[in-house]
């Protein structure tokens, strides 16, 4: 399922989400005008790599600085177009309710926390994992998981592909998001006890999707009684 658009207008213009947008799309434009090395140093560099974390506390060559901060700079770099695509558009379709519940000071708190929650969540799983994690997939699963909370029956227009046949439905937020997170959880299942080395980070999306839902009662604004 494929979710276009959702029905559940936003009283705000979200600022933030369409800066998201703006500054990830940038960085990916300026990591194709890279050579292929420059590319490969960059990903390496401000990519998240769960196996700098032990590294860290035990050799001087490696500082807590150096192995947490990607965990920050991971999230706006991408490794192709259609992994930048993804994301964004979920963020689109998704992030402007959230940011008009939140707040955007908020919304662009929770955005970043829930990123770096979703890179320890992949930490823990792959803990002795030296290949660099990119992508806002966590950061972006954070807002799936709030809109879960705050807008379940939100009426969401998806397209259903059927083999040669694709339907577009009216389907309840609920819905949509419980789909996604259910593949997120079981391809994260499939993973256990083997030797990723690369592919998709499953756990930071379920780690990311998890730590929305629970962080938001901590930066929601108040509501009028």
């Amino acid at each position: 399922m494929i979710p276009l658009r959702d029905i559940n207008p936003s009283r705000s213009t979200p600022v933030v989400t369409l800066a998201l947008i703006v500054v990830n799309t940038v960085v990916f434009l300026y990591q194709l005008s890279l050579e292929r090395t420059a590319q490969l140093a960059l990903l390496n560099g401000l990519g998240f790599v769960p196996a700098r974390l032990p590294l860290a506390l035990r050799s001087p060559e490696m500082s807590f600085v150096d192995a947490l901060l990607p965990l920050w700079t991971s999230m706006f770099l991408h490794g192709g177009f259609l992994h930048l695509l993804g994301n964004m558009w979920f963020l689109w379709v998704f992030g402007d309710n959230v940011e008009d519940r939140l707040g955007h000071l908020r919304f662009l708190v929770f955005y970043l926390l829930c990123g770096a929650g979703a890179g320890v969540t992949h930490a823990l799983v792959e803990l002795q994992s030296t290949v660099p994690t990119v992508g806002a997939s966590g950061a972006v699963s954070g807002v799936l998981g709030a809109y879960f909370v705050l807008f379940p029956r939100s009426r969401v227009i998806t397209l259903v592909p059927l083999v040669f046949v694709f339907l577009t439905v009216r389907l309840p937020a609920m819905v949509v998001l419980g789909y996604w997170f259910l593949i997120q959880f079981f391809s994260g299942l499939g993973t256990l006890g083997g030797d990723q080395t690369a592919g998709v980070a499953w756990w930071a999306h379920i780690g990311g999707f998890v730590f929305g839902m629970l962080l938001l009662r901590g930066v929601r604004r108040p509501t009028a009684g």
